[in-house]
């Protein structure tokens, strides 16, 4: 299965997820006198949107080239990355308010039985990000990285909102708002989440040099090409799912230039070949001293 399959099926999982423990939650905050699990049900619901996000950026990403988008389309999923990161900080920010105005708001204790939902919440929640981390890193996708630190901040949310509602169950009158207070704290944690998707994918779009593993594969394979003395210059940017590569190898000076052409063509073949998440190779050709 390429890179682009498996995120697209990836995304559809979490589509599906977030769905199914939306309506969970929503049932459970509501007849539960959970806040902190409300709280937990917004969030999914904007996790909802943002796969949906996730998924349209994703397709979009993997259009051929064409004659406006030499480089292809896929600049597009950090762009998406930076939407998603703007649910999350709007899901966190209504989280806050509510949380803030219900810890003054007299209400009654959570339902004991909401606890049971939480634990199977926050394990299948754990169990989702590690999956999707885990498919981000196959296919090289930023905005399924975001995708999955939404399933570690739900699975973190619900941590919060279990600790929240178990102080107000087991100490009763007096620690209702322990449930609000927890909501709260996740939001803040949410914030947080945001910073380290966003972070990445400003890199991604300001084409920061954070390859430096790729790079000394792509000179280790270089080397192993009959007729490369060695490399100099090499730059690598990330758009979507690919990596696009400007190499400088030197070579005989002695050699013709038809040769050298035959070289950087050959080079180029070699580098592709052995390492399919490359896109456009782009070979320099440098006599040697």
């Amino acid at each position: 299965m390429t890179n682009e399959k498996t995120a697209i099926k990836t995304i559809y999982f979490s589509l599906l997820s977030n769905a199914g423990l939306a309506i969970i939650k929503w049932i459970s905050g509501y007849f539960g006198n959970s806040y902190a699990l409300i709280a937990d049900a917004i969030e999914s619901t904007t996790d909802i949107l943002a796969s949906l996000l996730v998924l349209l950026g994703l397709k979009y990403s993997i259009k051929p080239d064409d004659e406006n988008h030499p480089y292809g389309h896929g600049r597009v999923e950090p762009l998406i990355t930076f939407l998603v990161v703007g649910f999350l900080i709007t899901s966190a920010s209504i989280i806050a308010y509510q949380s803030i105005h219900n810890i003054n708001t007299p209400h009654e204790l959570p339902k004991a039985w909401t606890l049971i939902i939480l634990g199977a919440i926050i394990i299948w929640k754990e169990l989702s990000f590690r999956m999707v981390i885990k498919k981000s890193k196959e296919t090289n996708s930023s905005s399924l990285k975001a995708d999955a630190w939404h399933h570690r901040s739900d699975a973190i949310t619900s941590v919060a909102a279990f600790i929240g509602i178990s102080i107000a169950i087991f100490l009763g009158k007096g620690y209702e708002n322990a449930d609000d207070w927890a909501a709260l704290f996740a939001s803040g944690f949410i914030l947080y989440n945001s910073y380290l998707i966003f972070r990445p994918a400003l890199g991604e779009i300001m084409d920061e040099n954070l390859y430096e593993e790729l790079i000394a594969n792509i000179r280790k394979i270089a080397l192993k090409v009959d007729g490369i003395i060695a490399t100099e210059k090499c730059f690598i940017r990330k758009s979507g799912l690919k990596y696009h590569v400007d190499l400088h190898a030197v070579v005989n000076g002695a050699i013709s230039v038809k040769e050298g052409h035959d070289l950087a063509h050959k080079l180029k073949d070699t580098l592709r070949n052995e390492i399919s998440v490359l896109g456009h190779v782009l070979i320099h050709i440098e006599p040697d001293k």
